[in-house]
């Protein structure tokens, strides 16, 4: 049997749904490109990765963009959760549990197929 919502998960939930859309609505198109890319080179040449491995390539984002690009990746089935966590490396989390996720198999074609192709010698 489902458990009911109450009001206050509801309202809560609609506030970081609110949140959420104007973080990526403040964030340029080429901050999304650069996480796109990031994310599929760390799938490609790494079995696992976090927003740590990611934070450490990438320039300085808006405040809350890589995680809401990372949710954004997951619900579109482009990187799945591995079940485990590693401690945050940003000073502002301060060292809170953070998801290690990898590339689906959706997420794997789509990086292959935007991979430079190799020039036939």
């Amino acid at each position: 049997m489902t458990r009911k919502i109450t009001t206050a998960e509801r309202l809560a939930s609609a506030d970081k749904d609110e949140r959420l859309a104007d973080i990526i609505e403040r964030a340029s198109s080429w901050d999304r490109f650069l996480v796109q890319q990031a994310v599929y080179a760390f799938g490609l040449t790494r079995d696992t990765f976090s927003a740590n491995d990611l934070r450490e390539v990438l320039p300085e984002l808006s405040h809350g963009f890589l995680g809401a690009a990372i949710n954004g990746l997951r619900q579109g089935g482009v990187i799945e959760h591995t079940r485990q966590y590693v401690p945050s490396t940003s000073p502002a989390t301060h060292g809170h549990p953070i998801a290690v996720w990898r590339l689906s198999i959706r997420g794997l074609l789509i990086a292959e197929a935007r991979r430079p192709k190799k020039a036939a010698a």
